[in-house]
């Protein structure tokens, strides 16, 4: 007689997965192949998720470090995390037909900072250094134009050339960082700098803060946590932040189900499961089936919050059926 699987509660969040700003990169690249037939090349992952970038590979896409890697004749696509000005002006520079698939919330701090820039302001830009998203917003200003910031501490470093009260600054974030950790930055820089110009509206995007909400109320009573994510993605690695502050010890970013079975699950009869916004809902169900093979699983979806945010592709690709 097989022995009784031990039974498990998962906590499924909602909302989960991908974000508009995904969905609307992902359908560019797979409209642009319809359109102009493959090969489409796309510079850098156009979200960061390797079954996403392979799946959309198996359809005719190459993904490329550099613009230089593509050929005059083809079609290149600039990812979702956004690009310097410097590449969009050497697409432009050698005649090559691109496709923009910047997430129009990024797009919007793009903006800010150029009217801040504009202003006659500098620039403290709140984000990771090196993550695709803050070399293209860094990328949207001259190099003495913004300064680049990550923690609380970092704010005693800023020079005062523009105003002790900081009447000449104006700070824009990153759009994936942590809701609770860039508070305390900002208000670090609010302490220092009371008339430092801010965003009309908070520069981290409502599927971020969704995410981060939904772990949040989740993860009380919870023994562990599986965040659906990549390595590199910023938002995924936040969740799992968020669930280790929340008080989960065992708090796990997981890619695909065969990441399961090396975890410790040891003791844990509530487990949160939740997805980066750039994780498809298919590696969801995937890492339920692998708990499945060990655990008695039932699945109760908490639902935290409703999106309906829908972004347009450019008008190039709407007539594509």
């Amino acid at each position: 007689m097989s022995a009784t699987k031990p039974h498990l509660t998962v906590k499924l969040a909602a909302p989960r997965g991908f974000c508009a700003g995904v969905v609307r990169a992902i359908d560019i690249v797979e409209l642009a192949l319809k359109k102009y037939g493959p090969p489409v090349y796309v510079r850098h992952e156009i979200v960061h998720n390797r079954f996403v970038v392979e799946g959309l590979e198996a359809k005719g896409a190459i993904f490329i470090d550099e613009l230089i890697e593509a050929p005059d004749d083809r079609p290149v696509i600039f990812s979702a995390h956004g690009v310097p000005k410097s590449v969009p002006a050497e697409a432009q520079r050698r005649n090559l037909h691109f496709v923009d698939a910047t997430c129009p919330l990024v797009s919007k701090v793009h903006r800010e900072a150029e009217r801040a820039h504009g202003a006659g302001k500098r620039v403290i830009l709140i984000g990771h250094d090196g993550h695709p998203e803050v070399i293209g917003t860094l990328g949207q200003l001259p190099g003495d134009a913004v300064t680049l910031i990550e923690h609380p501490e970092d704010v005693a470093r800023i020079d005062t050339n523009d105003g002790e009260d900081g009447s000449g600054l104006a700070y824009v974030t990153q759009t994936t960082l942590s809701v609770d950790d860039t508070s305390a930055v900002i208000d670090a820089l609010k302490q220092r700098f009371p008339a430092i110009t801010e965003p009309k509206a908070g520069d981290i995007c409502y599927a971020t803060t969704n995410r981060q909400e939904a772990v949040k109320i989740i993860a009380p009573g919870c023994e562990g946590f599986l965040v659906v994510g990549a390595p590199n993605s910023s938002n995924s690695n936040r969740l799992v932040d968020v669930a280790q502050q929340s008080g989960v010890a065992k708090a796990y970013l997981v890619q695909r189900g065969t990441d399961v079975a090396k975890l410790d699950l040891s003791g844990i009869q509530t487990l949160g499961l939740t997805a980066g916004a750039s994780a498809p809902e298919v590696l969801v169900e995937e890492i339920l089936d692998a708990l499945r093979r060990d655990f008695d699983v039932t699945v109760n979806v908490e639902v935290v919050r409703e999106e309906n945010v829908i972004f347009n592709v450019p008008l190039e690709l709407r007539d594509v059926v």
